[in-house]
């Protein structure tokens, strides 16, 4: 059962590894900026959920306090260009 659940992890982080490298893709070449916020929110929040299954494969609670930082870190950024999109300035 142990490598069943190692052979998923591995497959799991290829997959993880793929989708990253198209969020970055479309974060370079996004021909607006409702684009790249979008594949930055995208590869984000791929990333917590990424670290939430390293943290419960590995069993660090810390990591997932480090997901809890980084989630509202992306909605921070979404707040911020929102505001800056609508007002253009932000003030915080």
């Amino acid at each position: 059962m142990d490598e069943l659940i190692t052979r998923v992890v591995e497959v799991v982080i290829l997959l993880y590894l793929v989708s990253a490298v198209m969020f970055l893709i479309r974060t370079v070449k996004g021909p607006t900026i409702f684009d790249r916020v979008l594949a930055v929110d995208a590869l984000s929040y791929d990333l917590a959920v990424f670290m939430s299954l390293l943290a419960l494969y590995l069993g660090e609670p810390l990591l997932a306090v480090s997901v809890v930082i980084l989630t509202l870190w992306i909605y921070t950024l979404d707040i911020v260009v929102s505001k800056y999109m609508e007002y253009e300035k932000v003030s915080i």
